[in-house]
């Protein structure tokens, strides 16, 4: 009788461990597949509106004249082949002119820029267009020069737009021109023509 209840202890003890190892393994999993779950305010789950949007440029300004241009270039590509509110295009136009130079703001209210903004996008899409990639000049390729005290910078730009199922490359050429504050800043832009860059 001793021997049977031993028997039936140690099973029991079998048991309990077995259900231990179990929840622990159990446990382990869980943890693991919820550490590795994105959470909802991951970058991958972002659209790419909502992602140039949430760039704070008072405290992340890009700091070289091809950052400025590829972010220019990321939401000018946000213009024209997104998805977006009315409130954040507002918000993207805003995120534009914190780009340009103040000379070049000084040419046109945030209400106007706005307006005409609106308009181009409206006329580039009737035509089923929009922007499929860019590609901005290598660092090793941007001209840097001093005029008049000031540093300058030109580089080049090369959108790629989609019309129906045909592609076609246009080349800018951008100016840019470093403020007070130590930041590159677009000062103009037209379509590029070799014989004018030097």
């Amino acid at each position: 009788m001793a021997r049977k209840k031993k028997k039936n202890g140690e099973g029991a003890k079998r048991i309990i461990i077995l259900l231990v190892l179990a929840a622990i393994v159990v446990g382990g999993f869980a943890m693991l597949a919820l550490r590795n779950r994105p959470s909802r305010a991951t970058p991958s789950t972002l659209t790419p509106v909502e992602e140039v949007l949430a760039r704070n440029l008072d405290n992340n300004y890009p700091a070289t004249p091809k950052e400025v241009l590829k972010f220019y270039s990321e939401i000018t590509r946000c213009f024209y082949s997104e998805n977006y509110t009315e409130e954040q295009l507002q918000q993207l136009a805003l995120q534009s002119r914190a780009l340009l130079d103040e000379e070049l703001i000084a040419q046109q209210t945030d209400e106007d820029y706005y307006t005409m903004l609106k308009a181009d996008i409206d006329i580039f899409k009737s035509h089923d267009r929009s922007i499929s990639s860019y590609s901005v000049s290598s660092a090793a390729d941007i001209d840097y020069y001093k005029y008049e005290g000031l540093d300058w910078a030109k580089a080049l730009c090369v959108f790629t737009v989609r019309e129906g199922t045909s592609l076609v490359a246009t080349q800018e050429e951008f100016l840019l021109r470093k403020d007070v504050s130590g930041h590159w800043k677009i000062f103009g832009w037209r379509i590029y023509d070799e014989k004018n860059y030097e």
